[in-house]
């Protein structure tokens, strides 16, 4: 990248990495307007990627901004049900309006593509991967602040797909306690930093259980070894998330946005800088 760089790709005659990288995201509608985009992944699935993904986004909303969430986990969307959001989108020749939450969230998800929810979406990796860059160009996001795109597990067609078609503007890891998670994460780092991605930094779901009783702390599955993996990569911890079983019938219900947690305090600051 040249000395002299402004950033500004449109009106540069140069060959650098950056604007190669600029070239291949996929522009939004003409009438969307998303100012930040943030990426919940992780390495492995059954972490509480939506969890994590629904409580930042409803946290941001309380606070003020206008958010919106790409459920980007196409054969196994969870955000519908978290909000209780049902039915198919509507739109008109071009686009595709999103749902609205009772809080204002707006979403995209492929169950609101469904004719029922309970169908599986039986897609090649391909179709998957259009589907998300679709759901990017073809739906309306009027005066969005913050974007919450829920990741599949893993480093395959889709995260690709997103890290390459939207300009994302950092990624949250999610992970649980168990020993095999150290590799995962290493997994998901690396994919980060070859795509040349900021990594905000990173939660622990299911870290520990609090007696009801005592008050007594349950490291369920074992002792949590994620200081260690922070240091190791040089990300921040951001928050170690408890087994909550409130919060879990929340999801259940589709009342999410009733949820009332500080376990992501420090992840809504760092979310809270990069719009500055």
């Amino acid at each position: 990248m040249a000395e002299s760089c402004t950033h500004d790709c449109n009106t540069c005659s140069s060959s650098c990495t950056s604007k190669s990288k600029e070239s291949m995201f996929e522009p939004q509608n003409p009438n969307s307007n998303v100012k930040k985009v943030i990426g919940i992944a992780s390495g492995k699935g059954g972490v509480g990627k939506s969890m994590v993904t629904s409580l930042l986004a409803v946290a941001m909303a309380k606070k003020g901004f206008h958010t919106a969430i790409l459920d980007a986990d196409i054969t196994g969307p969870s955000i519908p049900k978290c909000f209780g959001i049902h039915g198919a989108v509507e739109g008109g020749e071009g686009f595709l309006l999103p749902k609205v939450t009772r809080s204002g969230i707006k979403l995209i998800s492929a169950n609101f593509l469904l004719s029922r929810e309970e169908d599986p979406v039986i897609w090649r990796g391909p179709v998957i991967a259009g589907a998300v860059k679709q759901f990017w160009t073809d739906v309306l996001w009027e005066d969005v602040d913050y974007m919450f795109i829920d990741m599949p597990p893993g480093t395959g067609d889709v995260p690709l797909t997103v890290f390459q078609s939207i300009p994302v503007d950092g990624i949250i890891l999610v992970t649980t306690p168990q020993d095999l998670v150290s590799m995962v994460v290493a997994k998901a780092v690396n994919m980060a930093k070859k795509m040349d991605i900021p990594i905000l930094g990173i939660v622990e779901n299911m870290s520990y259980a609090k007696c009801p009783d005592c008050g007594k702390i349950i490291e369920v599955f074992g002792k949590s070894k994620i200081e260690e993996i922070s240091q190791t990569h040089q990300i921040p911890l951001l928050g170690k998330m408890p087994i909550d079983s409130e919060l879990a019938a929340l999801c259940d219900a589709g009342e999410i946005e009733k949820a009332t947690v500080d376990y992501l305090n420090f992840a809504i600051e760092e979310i809270e800088k990069i719009i500055q």
